[in-house]
């Protein structure tokens, strides 16, 4: 495990069945930055989050956690492990039933045995830090998609995590908010200090907030680099991806080789828009 990286994945190999879902994974994520992997639908990065997080064991490869190997290791030690970090789902994963306050604070009395008055006090720390102050009483069904994602986001902070793993965190989202989020991940992440890591195929998106970019393509890693050498990458597959434009080895069926029709069509029909020269990167 590289000396400055918080999670290391080596040789990471994940199949269900006969379908290799991850096939020889090895990267580093630096500690105390964002990082982002990237890909298109279909390339297993869900699945990597959830090797990362432990609630799937590869058949082969090590996963490095603040210096532990997870894989293989028991529950409680894994348990351990967790207690590291704080997940951000897609759709912010809250409980209906309850307020907006009492989700934040839900971690913090399912596994503290802090006093109402500490709970409530780092709470409003949280909440305040996303900006969800004066919504506290409200539950889930009564506020927005992006509040929502706020809400997720502060109950992945209550238990100081050193990881914030993100799992899509703008899906559901506009334009306007998924601006607004990323600002807010940028600005959370410079407070605390943690090290985020997102699971994302929002190329705007990540140019906001990433310091560090996986593309993920046929259940390999094509390359882990800082953003700005991923900007100035020659290889075909991370130019096509961060450009966005269907010119290229990224086809429309993620396992299929050959290019079909209508893909042929759609291609051509796009060149006629923008030409047929080579894509260029999106900035933000």
């Amino acid at each position: 495990m590289a000396g400055d990286a918080i999670i290391s994945l080596r040789g990471v190999t994940k199949s269900f069945g006969s379908h290799t879902v991850l096939e020889d994974i090895s990267f580093d994520v630096p500690r105390g930055r964002i990082s982002a992997i990237l890909g298109p639908s279909g390339t297993g990065k869900s699945v990597l989050l959830k090797n990362v997080i432990g609630l799937l064991r590869p058949e082969r490869g090590e996963i490095w956690v603040d210096g532990e190997q997870i894989v293989g290791m028991g529950e409680q030690d894994l348990y351990r492990v967790r207690r590291k970090m704080g997940v951000l789902f897609q759709d912010g994963a809250l409980f209906g039933s309850m307020t907006i306050f009492d989700n934040i604070a839900f971690p913090l009395r399912e596994h503290t045995k802090k006093p109402e008055s500490e709970i409530r006090a780092i709470v409003e720390e949280k909440a305040g830090m996303v900006g969800l102050l004066d919504h506290m009483r409200k539950y889930p069904g009564e506020v927005s998609g992006g509040m929502k994602k706020r809400a997720g986001l502060a109950r992945a902070l209550v238990m100081e995590p050193e990881i914030v793993l993100f799992d899509e965190p703008d899906s559901g989202l506009d334009p306007v908010r998924v601006a607004y989020l990323d600002e807010l991940v940028r600005k959370v992440q410079e407070e605390t200090g943690a090290t985020f890591f997102i699971i994302t195929h929002n190329i705007p998106s990540v140019m906001r907030t990433a310091d560090y970019l996986g593309v993920l393509f046929r259940s390999r890693l094509v390359q882990f680099a800082s953003k700005e050498e991923m900007r100035a990458s020659d290889n075909p597959i991370i130019r096509q991806f961060l450009a966005g434009r269907a010119r290229g080895p990224i086809g429309m069926d993620e396992m299929a080789d050959d290019e079909t029709e209508l893909e042929q069509e759609l291609v051509a029909q796009e060149d006629e828009l923008f030409g047929d020269d080579e894509p260029e990167i999106m900035t933000v």
